[in-house]
């Protein structure tokens, strides 16, 4: 009988674990389709690039503003106007700039998790009864 338990034993081949992983080429964070008309500014049809460098120049210069009159003036007008004399239009935009980038990472952060949350392998799916 040893001889026997032996010779099944010799013949046992153990595999390591292996972890599946989710592929899906159709379901992927960063080939989706952008589009102008999903973003909330306003790009009229075939001035894409000038509304693109009008907004890189305007928005973190308008945030980088309600930064220092909110934050670092604490909402007194006179001490923001003397700060705003005496920094420069790029400081300003600078400031603006960081706090408007790091918005941009958080909701692009917040976007892949909802995606890979809606696309998971078993979660549930809306009914859509075909028409």
């Amino acid at each position: 009988m040893a001889g026997l338990l032996n010779d099944q034993n010799d013949s046992i081949n153990i595999k390591p674990h292996e972890k599946k992983k989710f592929q899906s080429k159709n379901n992927s964070f960063g080939k989706q389709e952008i589009k102008y008309e999903d973003t909330p500014l306003f790009f009229p049809p075939g001035f894409e690039k000038l509304f693109l460098l009008i907004y890189f120049v305007s928005l973190p210069y308008i945030a980088g503003l309600l930064f220092l009159f909110v934050y670092v003036a604490t909402s007194k007008y006179e001490t923001f106007l003397t700060l705003i004399q005496k920094s420069s239009f790029f400081m300003t935009w600078a400031i603006g700039y960081e706090i408007l980038a790091a918005l941009t990472l958080l909701y692009i952060v917040k976007m892949a998790i909802t995606f890979s949350i809606r696309n998971k392998p078993g979660a549930k799916k809306n009914f859509k009864r075909p028409v």
